[in-house]
């Protein structure tokens, strides 16, 4: 079957089709120039496909999407360490008190999630915007000076108090772009939050303790002697002041005039009465869902690597940890850039959500097949297909930019995308709270006591992963999309 071109249409760049043999024609427009004023889209220009992507709002609005994932991923190298010997507590307590801190800012993420959304349809995505990411720069400074654990815990929190930033940038990318150009804005808003997750770390294990470390340069002031944590979370802070500065100068206000427009008599929509709009309680938890798979997997695979592999693991050394971390996630925003866009212009949300759910029960069930392979020596077959099965088993990363188009799409106006993402935001703050820790421990009892040769936990994420194909059978068809207008197919 061969796509052709509808007659009298053109296709941008961005409407390029996967097969070599459809050349696609000049732009149908120019970009627009950057004006003044808020970027205002009512249901009709949302479905009118010559409307430019604005790629400096875009732009502007993923550099904030960035400060987040450096925020919290950041104190990973060290907070450890920070528990140990700030807090004095024991070696056999740490691990304990690093999981309730991280848990503590995911459940202060929840509560907060839905203020966050419906202040920002009150007062504007821009001013919260603004004010969030000063907010975290604030807390973020302060956990690093944090001189006792009662303090860390705080910060933390405060930190997770100041979580706006998150449903303020997917609700204005999502009212900044129509139907046709969103697909795109989110990949490059997954790629800049998985561009903060490589980033965070690496401020976190470079500056920590940068007296001891260059002693050449930093020994010499005292401030870092009496504050060994401070410097990561200094630049942190940085970062994010510096994406309040651009939001405030350049970022356009993106909430729906209808907003502005409503009668007094006519009361915004309850969070029940929006998850029981047709098709959004579906949809969430289709949402929450995929998250689920995604928090499981991240929470476990460091372990597995570092597991000896008679013990179900596959024994790296923590460079090569770090390699097939890196693998990851390059893999990923090849995937994220390059083909997410186009597919989901061929096929649409639902089939793209249909094609990782069925990769990932076959990329989970890998790991298994990775340590029979080690177990019995076979050292050239797993370099010859771990790697490879690596780089497409990333590609499920497509799901968490579709699964968002789709909370987009289900939304019952325009004006409740707000609202309608920071309740999903909730939910997966406390799914991020308790499915981690919960995944660790499934792991370790699984290795401790030799469960199905230490595999538990994959295979009861192979089964986790099956019911992702049956609950997308729920996924509406408003949600699910299709493909590009644009593409005819003939037999």
């Amino acid at each position: 079957m061969i796509p052709t071109l509808k007659p009298g249409v053109k296709l941008s760049d961005e409407a390029t089709p996967l097969l070599a043999d459809t050349v696609p024609a000049e732009p149908s427009i120019q970009a627009s120039q950057e004006g003044e004023g808020p970027l205002e889209h009512d249901a009709s220009n949302r479905d009118d496909e010559d409307i430019p992507l604005p790629r400096k709002q875009i732009f502007l609005l993923c550099y904030t999407a960035v400060v987040e994932p450096i925020a919290f991923f950041g104190i990973f190298p060290y907070i450890n360490f920070m528990i140990e010997k700030v807090g004095n507590v024991k070696k056999e307590d740490v691990g304990f008190y690093s999981g309730l801190i991280e848990s503590l800012f995911s459940v202060t993420q929840m509560c907060v999630m839905i203020l966050w959304g419906k202040a920002s349809d009150k007062y504007g995505r821009k001013p919260i915007l603004v004010l969030s990411l000063v907010g975290v720069a604030f807390t973020t400074a302060l956990f690093g000076m944090s001189q006792s654990l009662w303090q860390m815990i705080v910060a933390r929190c405060c930190a997770g108090v100041f979580a706006g930033t998150v449903v303020t940038v997917r609700a204005m990318l999502s009212e900044s772009t129509t139907k046709h150009t969103q697909a795109r804005a989110f990949s490059y808003f997954a790629f800049a939050r998985n561009l903060g997750l490589f980033v965070g770390p690496i401020i976190g294990g470079v500056l920590e303790r940068p007296a001891e470390k260059y002693k050449g340069s930093f020994g010499r002031i005292e401030f870092f002697h009496h504050y060994p944590y401070a410097l990561p979370s200094v630049v942190t802070s940085l970062i994010a002041l510096s994406a309040a500065i651009t939001t405030l100068v350049s970022v356009k206000e993106t909430r729906p005039a209808q907003l502005d427009n409503k009668k007094t008599d006519e009361p915004p929509l309850s969070i029940w009465q929006l998850l029981k709009s047709p098709g959004v309680a579906r949809v969430v938890l289709i949402y929450n869902y995929v998250m689920c798979l995604a928090f499981t997997f991240t929470a476990v695979n460091p372990v597995y690597m570092y597991t000896p592999i008679e013990l179900g693991g596959i024994g790296f050394s923590p460079e090569l940890i770090a390699a097939f971390t890196a693998l990851s996630g390059f893999s990923q925003a090849i995937w994220l850039l390059l083909v997410f866009p186009r597919l989901h212009k061929r096929v649409g949300t639902g089939q793209v959500l249909r094609y990782c759910a069925y990769v990932w029960p076959v990329f989970f069930a890998s790991t298994v097949g990775f340590n029979a392979l080690l177990r019995h020596d076979i050292k050239t077959a797993f370099w010859s297909t771990a790697p490879p099965i690596m780089v497409i088993g990333s590609g499920v990363c497509m799901a968490f930019t579709a699964v968002q188009l789709a909370i987009n799409d289900i939304a019952p106006s325009p004006e409740t995308v707000g609202i309608l993402n920071s309740v999903v935001l909730a939910i997966q703050s406390g799914v991020r709270a308790v499915a981690p820790i919960l995944a660790t421990c499934i792991y370790a009892t699984g290795v401790k006591y030799h469960i199905l040769w230490g595999h538990l936990f994959w295979l009861l994420n192979v089964i986790l992963a099956l019911g992702l194909i049956v609950l997308l059978r729920l996924l509406p068809a408003k949600a699910a999309g299709g493909p590009h207008p644009s593409f005819k197919v003939r037999v």
